[in-house]
């Protein structure tokens, strides 16, 4: 089996060919970092995507509700997280609002 090789400087990040957009990452993260795009190769027609990796807190609630380990947080002695905003905050309520895809400009 090969190794996934991390991503350096990167608080959170998803292997795609894992997701299978059942939206739970994005429905558990209190900071609104995640959010789905689509993807029209994809069976639900939209995939994960992280949006706002400065604002990730590193509370790991995506990586541990994923059911299929697509998602995945660096280790807190690894890298510093954001601490948590108000604006982060109302961004994740935006976002669930929205189906849990990414909000347009």
């Amino acid at each position: 089996m090969e190794r996934y090789k991390i991503p350096e400087n990167t608080p959170v990040w998803v292997d795609e060919s894992r997701c299978k957009a059942c939206d739970v990452c994005v429905s558990v993260c209190p900071a609104g970092v995640l959010a789905m795009k689509q993807e029209p190769t994809s069976t639900l027609g939209a995939i994960i995507t992280v949006v706002h990796k400065e604002s990730c807190i590193g509370c790991s609630d995506c990586e541990l509700s994923c059911p299929d380990f697509a998602i995945f947080v660096a280790d807190k002695k690894d890298f510093k997280f954001a601490k948590l905003t108000k604006e982060a905050q109302d961004r994740a309520i935006l976002i669930k609002n929205n189906n849990y895809k990414i909000l347009s400009a």
